[in-house]
C-alpha cells in the first residue's frame, strides 16, 4: 500500500491552499492557456506512464501504469490498484492473488484535489507561473513551466510542467514538497483523441464474484 499511497496522493488527494504574493508571466500564460484548450478540445487520451519519487537523502520509489482521460472522466492502472472515475462515482479497486476489494466513493468528495483531468487547469486559480525556458525532452522540443503555490503552507510549493512547444501536449511534470522530495511523472505512447466509452470508466464489481465492496458514498 506503501507505493499507492505515494501515487494515489498525487493523483487524486492533494489540496492546495494559497495566499496572493507573487505574479503571473504573461508568456508562460499563453503556453498554458494553449495546453489546456488542446486537452479541453480533444475526444479523450490513453498514455503509458513512468512515476518516480526521490526523497531528500537521494533513496526513491519507480513505478509504470497506464492512463485513460477523457473531460472529467478517468481510469488509471497501476501494478496492483486500479482507480476509475466515470465523473459521479470513484471506484478503487485492489486485487492480490487471493483477495480482492473496491472502495466506492462519490466524486464530489474529490472536488478540490489533483486528478488527472485537472493537472490541465491547475494554473487558473491559486498559482503564479513563469516560462523557464525550453529544452529537448523526449525528442521534442520543450517549453518547460514553473507554478508557485501561492501559499506556504502548500503541501507542494512548486510544480513544473513540461509541455511540447510544436503540439501543446502536455509531456509531464515534476512536483516538489519543500522538503527535498521530488515527485515526476514522464507519459509515453501518449495516444490522442482516443474516443473511450462511457463504460470504460465505470467499475463492473459483478465481473469480481466474491469481491469485498466498501461503500463511502
Amino acid at each position: 500500500m506503501k507505493k499507492f499511497t505515494l501515487v494515489y496522493t498525487l493523483f487524486l488527494a492533494l489540496f492546495f491552499s494559497f495566499d496572493a504574493t507573487a505574479q503571473k508571466d504573461p508568456k508562460a500564460k499563453t503556453v498554458l492557456d494553449a495546453m489546456s484548450q488542446k486537452f479541453q478540445a480533444m475526444n479523450g487520451f490513453t498514455a503509458n506512464f513512468d512515476f518516480t519519487f526521490q526523497d531528500a537523502k537521494g533513496s526513491g520509489d519507480r513505478q509504470t501504469g497506464e492512463i485513460a482521460v477523457k473531460g472529467e472522466q478517468y481510469r488509471l492502472k497501476l501494478p496492483d490498484q486500479e482507480i476509475y472515475n466515470d465523473g459521479k462515482t470513484v471506484w478503487t479497486f485492489i486485487q492480490s492473488d487471493n483477495y480482492k476489494e473496491v472502495t466506492v466513493n462519490d466524486a464530489s468528495q474529490m472536488e478540490g484535489e489533483l486528478t488527472p483531468s485537472n493537472i490541465y487547469r491547475l494554473y487558473e486559480s491559486g498559482y503564479s507561473y513563469k516560462l523557464l525556458g525550453e529544452k529537448q525532452f523526449q525528442g521534442k522540443t520543450a517549453q518547460v513551466i514553473e507554478l508557485f503555490a501561492e501559499k506556504n503552507n502548500a503541501p507542494f510549493e512548486q510544480v513544473k510542467l513540461i509541455i511540447d512547444k510544436s503540439s501543446s501536449n502536455l509531456l509531464g511534470w515534476e512536483m516538489f514538497d519543500g522538503q527535498g522530495g521530488v515527485f515526476s511523472y514522464t507519459f509515453k505512447n501518449l495516444k490522442l483523441d482516443a474516443n473511450l466509452p462511457a463504460i470504460y470508466f465505470v467499475f463492473d464489481a459483478k465481473q469480481y464474484p466474491g469481491i469485498e465492496v466498501i461503500d463511502l458514498r
